[in-house]
């Protein structure tokens, strides 16, 4: 089955004093293009993280986001050093009474502005049974994405199909216009006087230049060939996108040599379900 590149997911960790939140998305790209934003204590592990997300993605235009949410709790507020207070309101109060100058109106205002009175929690150091817990979020969320693109492949594919039908009965719808097209053309051929020694010529260069089994013949390969590589499995994007050149070379050549105005339609009609297939395998991982 086929995927599209376009995906999206998303996953939670719940952790004592805080919550993981993982997202990942992508749009399509000729190749891994990827960008991640990631909270500074898991800055470490971003590249087994890039490995994680390369192996599984393949291919896209891949965001990457981490990012912490804590939990407001009474442990969890800046503590307030004392040691530092008592020792502020000291020196504040001796100051004031050295100088002979009043003391302030609003004590706590005061010492709490003093530095380091509000006491910074330092970085812990990143745990192996945290990030066990952080790397399956981030595991689930690639995996969640990598849903979305099979979901929206098997989407793709049933399109596909669809139009490839469409292109192979039109194929087909071809061959009565085949006929009667030769045969005007050789009556108009013999219509007119001619040198009986040209003639074999003549009639051998209008069959050549009227002739479309070859074109009909390759590009019904190139349908069922489409068909078969979507079928091979995920990563053929890049493939599909080649057959499908070579399916708009064969219509391009039965167009020119069309010259009927019935054909000429059904050329028109093989184009545009062809452009609507080119569209949509850009979007084929």
């Amino acid at each position: 089955m086929i995927q599209s590149m376009t995906g999206y997911g998303k996953a939670t960790a719940e952790l004592p004093e805080k919550k993981i939140n993982v997202e990942i998305k992508s749009l399509n790209s000729k190749a891994m293009d990827l960008s991640a934003r990631i909270a500074q204590q898991y800055r470490e592990m971003e590249m087994e993280i890039r490995s994680e997300i390369a192996k599984r993605l393949e291919r896209g235009k891949v965001d990457f986001s981490l990012w912490v949410e804590k939990k407001e709790s009474a442990e969890s507020a800046t503590p307030i050093n004392q040691a530092l207070v008592e020792g502020y309101y000291k020196q504040i109060k001796d100051i004031a009474d050295n100088l002979s100058i009043p003391v302030p109106t609003d004590w706590f205002q005061t010492l709490l502005r003093m530095p380091d009175v509000l006491t910074k929690t330092e970085t812990q150091e990143l745990t192996e049974e945290e990030w066990t817990t952080v790397h399956a979020a981030v595991l689930e969320a690639i995996g969640h994405l990598v849903d979305f693109r099979k979901q929206e492949g098997a989407a793709l594919e049933k399109k596909f199909r669809e139009k490839i039908a469409n292109i192979s009965h039109l194929l087909e719808s071809i061959t009565p216009y085949e006929k009667e097209r030769v045969e005007k053309a050789l009556e108009k051929t013999l219509s007119v006087d001619y040198d009986k020694n040209r003639l074999e010529q003549e009639l051998i260069y209008y069959i050549e230049k009227l002739d479309v089994n070859e074109e009909k013949q390759r590009l019904g390969n190139h349908l069922k060939y489409f068909i078969s590589t979507m079928e091979s499995g995920s990563g053929q994007g890049k493939k599909l996108g080649f057959i499908a050149q070579e399916m708009g070379r064969e219509i391009n050549t039965l167009g020119s040599k069309s010259n009927h105005a019935e054909m000429q339609k059904i050329v028109v009609q093989m184009k545009d379900e062809l452009e609507q297939i080119k569209e949509q395998v850009l979007n084929v991982m």
